[in-house]
């Protein structure tokens, strides 16, 4: 029994801490009598530390949070400046763009302008030439060489766009025609060109030089019944000169 007893004796471990590690409290050394004034001190000093803590961890997050508020304010007011200036880029390089284009257009024009321009002096000046074909075709003497010289003028002036008009029995119409002979005839019912003196040459619609003929009118109605010709108004003249 001795023996028992001795195997199960080994070192005792008082624990004097006066705070319970569990629970916090502060443990009573007399057996139940109230606790003094250190040990309530030591209570009181825990549990500021432990309020203090938490108050530290508190402030810490709320600092946290507060940066972190700051950081995506900062960054969302960097977005906004970041996405008006590509706005802003965006316009400037539309205007520049359409402006352009724009200059583009009118270079293209303006060099349309000169080329047709050109063209048009040129061609005018060979209208006395062109003149001078047609006169030796209706006469018979365009032959041999200068036939061939004179058929390849015509078709270099073609290419260029160069177009005459201008034919005996169109009607007359005075913004493409030039009048320079004036008559009356019983075989027209409008004004009407009856010989053409100089043909008329254009290029597109622009006209170079009007065709140059002569019109003939339907004979003026006359309220005695008879027609009225072109020679009456002559020979008027003519006998009033006499009876003078």
């Amino acid at each position: 029994m001795a023996k028992s007893e001795q195997e199960h004796e080994g070192p005792v471990i008082h624990d004097r801490r006066r705070i319970d590690p569990r629970t916090g409290q502060v443990r009573d050394p007399t057996g139940g009598a109230a606790p003094g004034r250190a040990a309530q001190a030591a209570v009181a000093g825990v549990a500021k530390a432990r309020a203090a803590k938490q108050t530290g961890s508190k402030a810490g997050g709320a600092k946290a949070d507060k940066q972190a508020d700051k950081q995506r304010a900062a960054a969302e007011k960097r977005i906004t400046e970041l996405e008006a200036s590509v706005a802003e880029r965006t316009a400037d390089l539309q205007r520049v763009t359409a402006e352009y284009a724009n200059y583009r257009k009118r270079v293209d024009r303006d060099r349309a302008a000169v080329k047709a321009q050109a063209t048009t002096v040129v061609l005018a000046a060979l209208l006395p030439v062109l003149d001078d074909i047609g006169r030796a075709r209706d006469h018979g003497e365009l032959e041999g060489g200068f036939k061939a010289v004179a058929e390849s003028l015509e078709r270099v002036v073609q290419k260029l766009g160069l177009e005459s008009f201008g034919s005996v029995g169109e009607p007359f119409d005075p913004t493409v025609h030039e009048a320079l002979l004036h008559s009356y005839s019983a075989d027209v019912s409008e004004p009407t060109c009856v010989t053409v003196v100089q043909p008329g040459y254009r290029i597109g619609e622009r006209i170079i030089r009007p065709a140059r003929v002569a019109v003939a009118e339907p004979q003026p109605y006359d309220p005695s019944g008879g027609e009225v010709t072109g020679d009456e108004p002559a020979e008027a003249s003519q006998v009033s000169a006499d009876e003078e």
